[in-house]
């Protein structure tokens, strides 16, 4: 081949490579970021959030498959599923590892230490140690909390039921989000005159029998249940006990209350899932978690379940006439 033309072709191969259009042999994509996402557990809570998830990330500008691939992991409630998930992430360097829920968002934050890890529903960020400080986490650690507004929800619960004396609490023992969600309610509530009895489960396995001890014999007028995804992973078998004993049970989450707990001043587990995409979108567009404040959900949303409130005998308060309705 004559050299004059050799060199010319070189020269507009190099023009083309410098433009992106060309680039060896063939023609180079830029890489998909992978965004790494570890599930506690099944339940529809949560399912939520993973939904928000997707959706805020397309509204920020990344369609899961085009802009950005997920790789999901479901832990199913396992705790030795949690550290090798995890271990995968660090292993296949996600741009960023995401929780959901706190058991999730701690093994991925204790694994994955060189990379962004962003939680979703940690109701306790804090005391989970997942990060120093609300407003100026540090690390690589940022987030959304799902903690719910308690205040309000005593205040609900006893329009419901201005006769309320005694109250039944019931949580996951090592779960520090629901261990310490119960907490701050048996304090607001013995604060009010009520009387507290709190029940402790250390896996679902234990919920039908503490159940039962619960609301056998008058025990308790009502029950509570935190943010607790054991629970929530297993609430029919709550509910078959409670609906038996005529006992209301109040959750903190719509989902349950759809399943058939009275009311709860609940957050929008979606909301929160979308509010994590947004902040995984900022941490690919370079940001980093240390220095983003963890996001609060400002509100909760009252939701009634109509069926359930008929069936225990208890009247929706006038004053709720504009709550979210489901079971009718």
């Amino acid at each position: 081949m004559n050299k004059k033309i050799v060199g010319t072709l070189a020269v507009i191969v190099a023009v083309l490579a410098g433009a992106g259009i060309y680039s060896g042999v063939n023609a180079q994509k830029a890489k998909v970021p992978t965004v790494g996402v570890l599930q506690f557990m099944s339940h529809p809570a949560l399912d939520q959030i993973y939904s928000g998830i997707k959706v805020g990330l397309a509204d920020s500008g990344y369609k899961v498959g085009k802009d950005v691939k997920i790789d999901f992991q479901n832990a199913q409630g396992d705790q030795s599923n949690l550290k090798t998930m995890s271990t995968k992430f660090a292993n296949e360097k996600a741009n960023v590892s995401v929780g959901i829920a706190t058991p999730a968002a701690i093994a991925v934050a204790n694994t994955v230490t060189s990379k962004p890890v962003i939680f979703s529903a940690s109701t306790n960020p804090i005391g989970a140690k997942l990060v120093k400080s609300y407003s100026h986490p540090g690390g690589n650690v940022s987030g959304v909390s799902d903690q719910a507004p308690l205040a309000a929800q005593l205040k609900m619960m006893k329009t419901f039921m201005p006769d309320l004396k005694t109250l039944g609490i019931i949580y996951t023992s090592s779960d520090d989000s629901a261990t310490t969600e119960a907490k701050k309610m048996a304090s607001l509530a013995k604060a009010a005159g009520i009387e507290v009895k709190e029940y402790t489960i250390a896996s679902s396995n234990d919920l039908n029998q503490t159940s039962l001890q619960m609301v056998n014999n008058n025990n308790v007028q009502a029950v509570f249940v935190p943010t607790d995804n054991t629970i929530a992973g297993a609430f029919t078998t709550l509910l078959k006990n409670t609906d038996n004993a005529k006992v209301p049970v109040f959750p903190t989450v719509d989902t349950m209350v759809k399943q058939g707990g009275v009311a709860a001043e609940s957050i929008n587990e979606k909301e929160i899932g979308v509010k994590t995409g947004e902040m995984i979108a900022q941490v690919l567009k370079g940001k980093q978690p240390g220095k983003m404040p963890v996001e609060f959900m400002k509100k909760g949303n009252l939701v009634i379940n109509k069926a359930e409130a008929n069936k225990l005998g208890l009247t929706i308060p006038n004053e709720y006439n504009k709550a979210k309705i489901v079971g009718e």
